[in-house]
């Protein structure tokens, strides 16, 4: 009687167990990756990684909370509650400026969910690792443009600095943006120790949006020759279009519809020409004042077959080539009929077992200039 309770224990233990491993199976499939390496990175520079979570199930998932195991890294969550196909980022800060050598985290998820009265919880796990050089040091971390107006050149200067070899050099930068530029000069060097200061400037042939890049020093040292440094920012565009994009709906084959669009500016400028590449089912119409903002008529006529509209509207100013503005228009011709074809979208529901799953630094040319 006794091995058999024993068994029975056993069992249940095992089926747990299994239980668990499942269910952090589907959470997973949430993340768009486990696993980051930052690589080697200097002493005091920012180092950040987001990690995607999109919600692929029917019920809203809660993120509750973030944990780690090791205080090299610090995570946040930026949004606590998606809706299906909603998306979250668990941000990993690797902090440099307090630890120093090789180190990874591996952080853990609490997530909730209620199904069908009853709320449920698992966890999901993702790991980040790295190497906090102490010899190299960033003042300051990264180089952060915050925001600069489309069309305007901006600048930062970084220093690094290096105690070890008198005969470390930097002899490059790359990145993989044609927006960035570097100018290096070496300013000091005397017993092992060695200073450079980067001048990174931003070209004003930007094009607007998020700064999200990366610069990559290379170095002569055979060991670890390639030490990132993050650039952020913000290019802001001259112009912008209210509704971003325009929206069409259900259009019934061989009708029309009419949408307005509003393009502001930050000084007056022209409307020169409006275009898109279906010049056949899209007409546009506006006034040819100098003036801050103006109203664009956008008529969509639906000759074509029945299907999904998506038509980029390109917008030119005498503003010149660089300040220029698109929009996207969408929508769906339907035959006949006002209402459109209805879809079945299955979309996967979280359980605590797999069952309920759903499936689902290369540099480019040098910027630096000695």
């Amino acid at each position: 009687m006794r091995m058999r309770i024993l068994s029975i224990a056993a069992a249940v233990v095992v089926a747990l167990a299994t239980n668990s491993c499942f269910a952090e199976a589907w959470v997973t499939k949430m993340f768009s990756e486990t696993k980051y390496d930052f690589g080697t990175v200097a002493r005091g520079a920012d180092t950040v990684h987001k990690f995607a979570i999109k919600n692929i199930y029917k019920q809203d998932i809660e993120l509750l909370s973030v944990s780690t195991s090791c205080g090299c890294t610090t995570p946040t969550i930026d949004k606590k509650v998606l809706k299906t196909g909603d998306i979250g980022y668990l941000t990993a800060t690797f902090n440099t400026r307090t630890f120093t050598g090789i180190h990874g985290a591996t952080l853990t998820v609490m997530i909730r969910w209620n199904d069908n009265g009853n709320w449920r919880h698992a966890e999901g796990q993702v790991r980040v690792d790295g190497n906090i050089r102490s010899d190299v040091v960033f003042t300051p971390g990264a180089v952060n443009f915050d925001k600069v107006d489309q069309g305007k050149s901006a600048a930062q200067k970084v220093e690094v600095t290096y105690r070890g070899r008198s005969s470390w050099k930097i002899v490059d930068v790359r990145g993989a943006s044609d927006a960035l530029e570097v100018e290096m000069k070496e300013k000091q060097r005397y017993s092992g120790y060695v200073a450079y200061d980067l001048l990174v400037r931003l070209k004003d042939s930007a094009s607007a949006g998020v700064l999200n890049e990366q610069l990559v020093l290379v170095t002569n040292d055979d060991e670890n020759p390639r030490i990132p440094i993050y650039v952020g920012g913000q290019v802001v565009s001259q112009l912008s279009i209210s509704p971003e994009s325009v929206m069409f709906n259900s259009v019934t084959q061989g009708e029309q519809a009419t949408r307005r669009i509003l393009v502001r500016g930050q000084a007056p400028f022209k409307i020169v020409a409006i275009q898109c590449d279906d010049e056949q089912s899209f007409a546009f119409s506006t006034d040819s004042e100098s003036k801050a903002s103006h109203v664009v008529e956008i008529k969509f006529n639906a000759k074509k077959g029945a299907g999904d509209i998506k038509q980029p509207i390109h917008i030119t100013t005498d503003l010149g080539n660089k300040l220029q503005a698109t929009v996207t228009a969408y929508g769906t011709i339907v035959p006949g009929e006002t209402q459109p074809t209805a879809t079945d979208t299955k979309v996967a529901k979280p359980a605590a077992d797999a069952g309920s799953a759903a499936t689902t630094e290369s540099a480019a040319g040098s910027v630096a200039r000695q």
